[in-house]
């Protein structure tokens, strides 16, 4: 595993000393001295961030990279991406050069991605939330009318008159074959209310439906967007019992606790005989079987915008192609949203919706300062090693923060230059090293430069 990651022989190169002057004092630091296979010119480009994308990203949000600090394309055969942008391709370890500080996804989901793996290795990984919540909301409101009117079979039905030129002598005949209800006075079953649930919310109610949802971890943020007769329940069950359609906006999560079938036996059996199951979230958060054995019945729909082995031909069944988020719009405000949450953090250590790292920013770095992150495990004493090893090297800070999330914790720092030469080769190797720290980063305008990481006690810097 060290091997793949690592990407190098274990013959170290030879050592690579850089020196930058930087406001009133030289900044001394290294940079690509452990063991790449070739001379460090072939692996960066100067004073460059390099972007490494998979799938198509819109080019209208990677124009938010400028030129001048960015380099971006698809494949770097050296191996020194400095971070990832990524749509839904399923991203292997393998793929993750040892030279990447962070990954992006342009899109809510980060199934795709091996969060966990990520973050033992100490590199964020980061979403976009929101950028695709209009798009999957018209889907969903889409979604209503084809669980109400019979409209995809009415259009098949017409194909085949048509070539049976038979439509205009039929139609009126058989169109009573495909009858359906209003929306308007009936009752939306909102699960989830993050972006997206509570979008679906005010259109619902604009359309002059209903709403009743439940969220356990409401945000302040998304209730404020909620419209004001929403009424709320205190279980999913509840929710339903009610309601004749349900719109599901919860995030897939494996395991014990978690919502792989969430819709399964019991909370379909609280449910309406007719009432319509709309799931533009994830398709594993529903039990295949259950819901057939719901959907043979009764009168029950469901609508879904993914797969299902089970369901496919299943006559009161509707399965899309995955389209929530396949909208010109939505694909360049995820990819604009990325771009910038990358640009943040690589150039200022910003964490902003991260899905593994906590939330930290600090205000922008004074003049003739250095911002230094480390990325550490959350175990008692390393913000205390942390100030020692600055204390120690005779290093002032100047401004800090210190937040945690989960087993990782994240630390910036604004430390003070002095008129003579600043040596950080040291300092950064004492503190990437030491026992906890995952990785190290030195900002002061110098693209691409100024990262270490501790892998399995081994040192790349």
């Amino acid at each position: 595993m060290l091997a793949t990651t690592l990407r190098r022989t274990t013959a170290a190169a030879a050592r690579l000393n850089t020196t930058r002057c930087f406001a009133s004092a030289p900044v001394d630091f290294d940079h690509f001295s452990s063991g790449w296979e070739k001379d460090s010119s072939e692996y960066q480009t100067e004073g460059k961030f390099h972007i490494e994308t998979f799938n198509k990203i819109s080019p209208l949000g990677l124009a938010r990279f400028p030129s001048k600090n960015y380099e971006v394309k698809e494949d770097w055969e050296n191996n020194n991406a400095h971070a990832i942008l990524l749509r839904s391709h399923k991203l292997q370890e393998s793929e993750v050069d040892v030279s990447v500080r962070a990954i992006a996804r342009c899109g809510a989901g980060t199934n795709n991605v091996p969060v966990a793996r990520m973050s033992e290795l100490g590199i964020p990984v980061f979403n976009t939330p929101g950028a695709n919540a209009n798009a999957v909301k018209e889907l969903v409101i889409c979604g209503l009318f084809l669980g109400s009117r019979r409209l995809i079979a009415g259009i098949n039905h017409m194909t085949q008159l048509g070539e049976q030129g038979l439509q205009k002598e039929r139609v009126e005949k058989d169109k009573s074959m495909f009858g359906g209800r209003e929306i308007a006075g009936k009752t939306l079953a909102i699960i989830g209310m993050g972006h997206i649930g509570a979008a679906t919310a005010r259109e619902a109610s604009a359309l002059g439906m209903k709403t009743v949802g439940y969220d356990p971890a409401l945000s302040i943020e998304s209730a404020l967007k909620l419209p004001r007769e929403i009424s709320i329940a205190d279980s999913i069950s509840s929710a339903v019992a009610e309601a004749d359609y349900i719109s599901l906006n919860i995030p897939y999560i494996k395991g014990e606790g978690g919502t792989h079938g969430i819709i399964g036996k019991d909370v379909l059996s609280h449910m309406k005989n007719d009432a319509v199951v709309l799931n533009f979230a994830r398709g594993e958060l529903v039990d295949s079987d259950a819901m057939k054995e719901y959907l043979d019945a009764g009168d029950g729909r469901y609508i879904s915008d993914f797969p299902d082995d089970l369901l496919w031909n299943h006559k009161n069944a509707i399965l899309l192609p995955h389209l929530g988020a396949s909208t010109e719009e939505a694909e360049e405000t995820a990819a604009a949203m990325a771009a910038d949450t990358i640009q943040a953090y690589l150039e200022h250590g910003t964490i902003q919706n991260s899905v593994n790292f906590p939330a930290a920013a600090l205000p922008e770095r004074k003049e003739g300062s250095i911002r230094v992150t480390v990325a550490t495990q959350n175990v008692p004493g390393m913000l205390a090693y942390i100030s020692d090893v600055f204390a120690k090297h005779g290093i002032n800070i100047l401004q800090q923060i210190n937040t945690s999330r989960g087993d990782l914790a994240y630390n910036v720092i604004d430390v003070e230059l002095g008129a003579d030469t600043i040596d950080l080769k040291d300092l950064q190797k004492e503190l990437t090293m030491h026992d906890g720290v995952l990785s190290s980063r030195i900002l002061f305008g110098v693209a691409g430069a100024g990262y270490a990481r501790n892998i399995e006690g081994s040192y790349f810097v």
